[in-house]
């Protein structure tokens, strides 16, 4: 999508802190991080959220898995605790509207919960 910040950055239109990319995923670091360490996970093929993601796509949707594991590891911070995790629509935070995944760490992190 020509609008999308992140489709932007994974035709290198935007520069970005990359950490890992290969054919089908790129992660690079959030210029907003929430958290001493905040790397963004994402597929290279535009899906605006998991709900939308469709059969052809579950193989991709494990490799992003599989690359915040091995950042995680190559972060060292597998040992002190990590989390991996994606919002869907508005309501739960969503903001950029292509599929995405925050591995974050480096400091002990909240609870999840719901804000009033």
């Amino acid at each position: 999508m020509s609008d999308c910040i992140f489709c932007k950055i994974i035709a290198g239109e935007l520069p970005s802190k990359k950490v890992f990319e290969d054919e089908q995923v790129v992660a690079f670091h959030d210029i907003q991080p929430a958290s001493p360490i905040h790397v963004l996970i994402i597929p290279k093929k535009h899906i605006a959220s998991l709900a939308d993601a469709g059969e052809e796509d579950w193989n991709m949707i494990g490799q992003i898995q599989r690359v915040a594991a091995q950042i995680a590891r190559e972060l060292e911070v597998e040992e002190s605790g990590y989390r991996v995790i994606t919002n869907i629509g508005a309501n739960a935070g969503q903001i950029v509207h292509h599929l995405h995944y925050h591995l974050m760490a480096g400091a002990r992190l909240s609870p999840l919960g719901v804000h009033n």
